[in-house]
């Protein structure tokens, strides 16, 4: 790995499921108990589009990944922004 990699990493926080929860419970004004990774974002935990834009903004500045649009359309359950996530951010 390279330097840049490494300092790379050192700016983004690591990842935690239970942080994940704990910032869209905070977002979305639900318990972050709630937040599951089989749990739908709308049906369950009635998160509207501006919600989900929020949290994604969310997600973005705190792991260092960039959600493409077309990835968000597909992105129904908590569970695949988590596995997104896992995958790109420590991709870097």
């Amino acid at each position: 790995m390279s330097q840049t990699q490494l300092d790379r990493g050192q700016d983004r926080a690591p990842l935690d499921f239970a942080q994940l929860q704990q910032l869209a419970g905070e977002i979305l004004g639900v318990d972050p108990e709630r937040v599951q990774p089989e749990v739908s974002l709308a049906r369950d935990l009635a998160a509207d589009s501006l919600d989900v834009v929020e949290l994604i903004m969310a997600v973005e500045d705190r792991w260092q990944v960039t959600l493409p649009e077309d990835e968000l359309d597909k992105m129904k359950r908590v569970g695949q922004l988590w596995d997104y996530l896992q995958l790109h951010a420590e991709a870097g």
